[in-house]
């Protein structure tokens, strides 16, 4: 019996001080981690990589993160991928666009623990989280 695959996140984020502290985390974790650091980038990425879960940073160089996440859930082979939003837009209207587009979820880098995001992308990806002990 084979060991099961690691599941691939695409990290989309255009600050290296971020982008890195992320990769560190999740590649602690045992994910596989690809990054692309603007849209155009992303996009070309997912349709190469077929990722399980792409964390989205909407503030991006050559093609916006909405524009991305509507390309991505408009592609057949990409649209039941889940995408996780960080990004420092936090207005309302934001969160419901981005919604609205199929973002699985939102959070506003500034009031997000990167604990918080990893327990959320093991749920999203249906992995159970070990209990913590305080």
């Amino acid at each position: 019996m084979s060991a099961p695959a690691k599941m691939v996140i695409l990290i989309v984020e255009d600050d290296e001080v971020l982008l890195r502290a992320l990769y560190i985390l999740f590649h602690k974790s045992k994910y596989t981690i690809a990054s692309a650091t603007d849209g155009a980038m992303a996009v070309q990425m997912a349709q190469r990589l077929k990722p399980n879960l792409i964390l989205l940073d909407l503030l991006l160089p050559k093609m916006s993160g909405f524009e991305v996440l509507r390309v991505v859930k408009s592609d057949p082979a990409l649209k039941d991928t889940p995408v996780i939003i960080l990004s420092n837009l936090g207005s309302v209207e934001d969160v419901e666009k981005a919604k609205a587009y199929g973002a699985a979820d939102y959070f506003i880098k500034a009031n997000t623990d990167l604990s918080v995001l990893e327990d959320k992308i093991k749920q999203v990806l249906g992995i159970k989280s070990r209990s913590k002990s305080i």
